[in-house]
């Protein structure tokens, strides 16, 4: 299945004042980390996924983490992800299985395993945590869409709760794209770009909170 915004779009040209906007639309604020009630890590087969969740809770910022996925009908899975091999497997598995294997117990996790995208992460989360026991929550997502991650949660989740991005960066054809270099090529102008058009079309959708 196709995704509705393409992976990288066609990018038109940009103005400084264009490339600061779509820098903190898409990166979101810089916020140092601290401790928080919780931890939600979106779905997704990189291993930052794990990674960063698994170097949140030894670094004490958590305790409990929300995992979500099934897997997606419109991603393409990362090549060196284990579900590759074993169809039966979902993100969350994948995720979980990390988890337990850096020592994280298994009553500090709380997941679900049937979603297939941004929104259903959030809703289908909804039904396994009870969101409004909380007022802070540590977000764990590729940091180039940490800008609609949050507005997705933002949406739907109790307005009172205050959201820190514990992001990491991906890589694309070998190029790394960050908050500081991604206007200076190709695959990043076109992710960041991608980006914005997500935001605005699911905006207007109801499915995160719009511009």
């Amino acid at each position: 299945m196709k995704p509705i915004i393409p992976r990288e779009p066609i990018v038109p040209d940009l103005n400084q004042g264009e490339v600061e906007f779509l820098t903190s639309l898409t990166f979101g604020m810089n916020i140092k980390p601290r401790v928080c009630d919780a931890l939600f890590v979106f779905s997704g087969t990189h291993s930052g996924h794990w990674e960063k969740a698994i170097e949140a809770y030894e670094k004490g910022y958590i305790q409990k983490i929300i995992v979500t996925g099934g897997r997606s009908l419109t991603g393409v899975p990362h090549p060196e992800w284990e579900g590759n091999q074993h169809e039966e497997c979902s993100e969350a598995d994948i995720i979980i299985s990390h988890l337990r294997q850096a020592g994280i117990p298994s009553h500090q996790i709380v997941y679900e395993d049937t979603s297939t995208n941004s929104l259903e992460n959030v809703l289908y989360a909804k039904e396994v945590f009870d969101f409004t026991s909380i007022e802070s929550l540590m977000v764990v997502c590729k940091s180039h869409v940490t800008g609609r991650q949050l507005r997705t949660l933002k949406k739907h989740l109790p307005k009172r709760i205050e959201y820190i991005p514990y992001t990491f960066t991906t890589t694309y054809r070998g190029i790394e794209v960050n908050r500081d270099n991604w206007m200076t090529t190709d695959s990043g102008r076109k992710r960041a770009w991608g980006e914005y058009l997500r935001i605005e079309k699911y905006g207007k959708m109801g499915h995160l909170q719009p511009m």
